[in-house]
């Protein structure tokens, strides 16, 4: 009974998977489970699948060929189809009714050793393509290759884009739009403020110019998925230009924390050590993202890197949190030496602020957007998108504004008069807990 779970649980596998967005193309070598899965794609009313299975092999030539064939099936469906399953109704699933049954290998000509075969999608639902195994022991070996598509009747076009992402290209534009604009602003703000601008402001320059490629880079890679099936290497661009904004905006948050450039000059010991394990990290993370988007949700390896990922990202999460503590710490135990309790009031309010944004941001990013992925429909996939979009965007405009270079005292500009009020404040402030 266990063995079905694999359909959504992949454990110990010889599946070797080649991904190019919805066309796949996967090979399977000597594998044995009862249940392959391959892809997934989100259908409207009409869609359909194309395969094309060649190299097909297995040892037991006795074996009764209605029992392996593909079938498509739902999440909801899988479900009741392991309940037949246990209660013995059924001893294959492909003897259900609830599936979709694509192409069972006693269709096979004489002989042969591969089959091309087109099947019409005309619910509109989440389905999994998946090869049914139902001889215990019998290792198979193929080569399959599988277009899946919805044909949108207003244009005539053909969409690779499952349902719930055919939406993106345009949210990944309208954000690089605003990425453009937010860096035409910042441009405009170092020229004029050009005396009182640090290195950390051209930091954050470059890190909004990487996002905003990153982005454009994306709209079209989907787009070109959209259209054609394939991203045309648009994929690549988007992986270097993801790996350099990933690493750039973990930095600058690491520099903000520390309050390089604009508070002090230099980077202690224990400060530099954050960035020598936040940025190797990074480069660990990236390399885990590409793997887990080349070989798909059913890759051999895809299971492990995303725990490798999750891990990664959560340390490095961590990490990114430990200098802003430190500056916090620092600027409360200078309050009551140095005798600028208005300065340092700022100082600490303000880190104090930017403290909170971050973990909010590590937060909704890391917990929120990943809950909103899981309870909404397969039709609205792209709400996630936007809204781990928009907090990033949020970040990047609490950061702009807040840390932006001031003519008179570059970031704490405070009168003078708000020296006592601001001394008694410190007096009875409560100690913050991070």
């Amino acid at each position: 009974m266990a063995a079905h779970f694999a359909f959504f649980t992949i454990t110990t596998t010889l599946l070797i998977a080649v991904a190019v967005a919805e066309i796949r193309s996967t090979q399977i070598r000597s594998d044995s489970r009862s249940t392959i899965p391959c892809d997934e794609f989100g259908y409207t009313h009409i869609g359909r699948l194309n395969l094309t299975v060649t190299d097909i092999s297995f040892f037991n030539q006795k074996t009764p060929l209605s029992q392996l064939g593909f079938f498509l099936c739902t999440l909801d469906a899988w479900v009741h189809v392991l309940e037949q399953l246990q209660e013995g109704e059924i001893h294959c699933p492909l003897e259900s009714n609830l599936i979709k049954k694509v192409f069972t290998f006693d269709q096979l000509q004489p002989s042969a050793h591969e089959f091309s075969t087109s099947f019409i999608v005309s619910d509109a639902n989440q389905f999994t393509l998946a090869f049914a195994n139902c001889m215990p022991n019998l290792e198979v070996s193929m080569n399959v290759h599988s277009v899946m598509y919805n044909f949108n009747p207003k244009t005539g076009q053909l969409d690779f884009l499952s349902a719930g992402k055919t939406a993106l290209p345009v949210i990944y534009l309208l954000f690089f739009i605003v990425y453009v604009l937010l860096g035409a602003v910042w441009i405009y703000t170092l020229y004029r403020k050009r005396l009182t601008v640090y290195k950390v402001h051209f930091f954050m320059l470059a890190v909004l110019i990487l996002k905003a490629l990153d982005l454009l880079c994306e709209a079209e890679d989907k787009s070109y998925i959209k259209r054609t099936g394939t991203a045309h290497g648009w994929d690549v661009l988007f992986y270097i230009f993801s790996f350099l904004k990933g690493i750039t905006l973990f930095t600058l948050i690491v520099l903000i924390g520390t309050g390089w450039s604009f508070v002090k000059p230099y980077l202690q010991d224990k400060e530099k050590k954050v960035l020598m394990i936040v940025i190797p990290l990074q480069v660990v993370a990236n390399v885990a993202q590409v793997v887990i988007d080349e070989t798909g949700p059913f890759g051999e390896s895809s299971y492990t890197w995303k725990q490798v990922f999750l891990l990664v990202d959560i340390v490095c999460c961590c990490a990114v949190l430990f200098p802003i503590m430190w500056s916090i710490k620092n600027l409360r135990e200078a309050a009551k030496t140095d005798g600028k309790a208005a300065v340092n009031l700022m100082k600490l309010t303000l880190f104090r602020q930017y403290y909170i944004i971050v973990v909010c941001y590590i937060y909704f990013t890391r917990v929120v957007v990943y809950a909103l992925e899981t309870i909404t429909s397969y039709r609205y996939q792209w709400t996630s998108v936007v809204a781990a979009e928009l907090a990033t965007l949020a970040l990047y405009v609490f950061t702009g504004y807040n840390f932006r270079p001031k003519v008179h005292n570059p970031y704490f500009a405070i009168d003078d008069e708000e020296e006592e009020a601001a001394s008694e404040a410190l007096k009875l402030e409560d100690e913050f807990e991070l």
